[in-house]
């Protein structure tokens, strides 16, 4: 095993065996999607080699927006449900993550500002990348989910971003009134191979997705891959370098010719 997967791994072990030994939540920084991919491979390898078989009940990934992309790994103490915790974090305003608000002081000047302009402004105040999550951007306003122990940080101290002055608010994310933007899309495939389902997605032929797949343009969870015959399983976030991404969410009915209706989430 590569030395920072045995370091996640031991990270991972240590995580959940304190959840279980001193009944208190614990949880990792933000994962990326590659990093929680590294999780699961984590958890598979504490089962098989180690005895230690984490149960789907006992963690869960949150990122405080719906369909979040960066979350962070919880593993929960014997008195906590999934549902349990995920409502406590609605309701109360101490919950592990915060909603930070930026908006711009003066809106008429204020630059067109990207999720790098945000992302670059918080990491030039000293604040790691793992301690931020997803950056949600519209029209002269973003929300920003962080660990709730660097959100004071962040509004207190982040008053530009690139050129233009801001402020910044603790909100609830229930009220942050913005949120990716997704179009459900219902496709007819023979199978569940990434090649047909991008062919599909993005009118490509067949030859063209494979293309794309073989020239490690295509990354399903955070992963490139290479081969145009993997099968894409429910929750599967896909994306395709130049053209987007979407989420798979699986087969929704067979047709009488064996065809697949299957059902995908694309980003706008």
């Amino acid at each position: 095993m590569p030395q920072y997967r045995d370091d996640q791994t031991g990270r991972i072990r240590e995580l959940y065996l304190r959840a279980g030994q001193n009944d208190y939540l614990t949880h990792t920084g933000f994962l990326s999607l590659s990093e929680q991919a590294d999780l699961y491979d984590s958890i598979r390898y504490l089962g098989q080699k180690e005895g230690i078989r984490i149960k789907e009940s006992e963690y869960l990934l949150y990122g405080g927006f719906r369909d979040a992309e960066r979350c962070i790994a919880c593993f929960l103490p014997s008195y906590m449900t999934k549902d349990s915790f995920l409502a406590t974090q609605d309701s109360d305003e101490k919950g592990l993550l915060s909603c930070i608000a930026v908006r711009p002081v003066n809106a008429r000047f204020s630059d067109e500002l990207t999720h790098r302009d945000y992302l670059g402004a918080i990491m030039n105040l000293g604040i790691e990348r793992d301690v931020t999550g997803d950056i949600i951007c519209s029209s002269g306003y973003a929300a920003i989910s962080v660990l709730g122990s660097a959100a004071s940080i962040i509004e207190n101290e982040l008053v530009r971003v690139k050129h233009t002055t801001v402020t910044c608010e603790r909100i609830s994310f229930r009220d942050c009134g913005i949120s990716p933007e997704f179009r459900e899309l219902r496709i007819n495939i023979a199978s569940e191979r990434v090649d047909a389902i991008l062919g599909e997605v993005y009118h490509l032929s067949r030859a063209g997705s494979q293309e794309l797949v073989r020239t490690s343009m295509v990354s399903v969870n955070g992963r490139e891959i290479t081969d145009p015959g993997r099968v894409l399983k429910p929750k599967d976030r896909v994306s395709v370098r130049s053209k987007g991404k979407f989420i798979y969410s699986g087969e929704e009915k067979t047709t009488k010719k064996g065809r697949l209706t299957a059902v995908v989430t694309v980003y706008m």
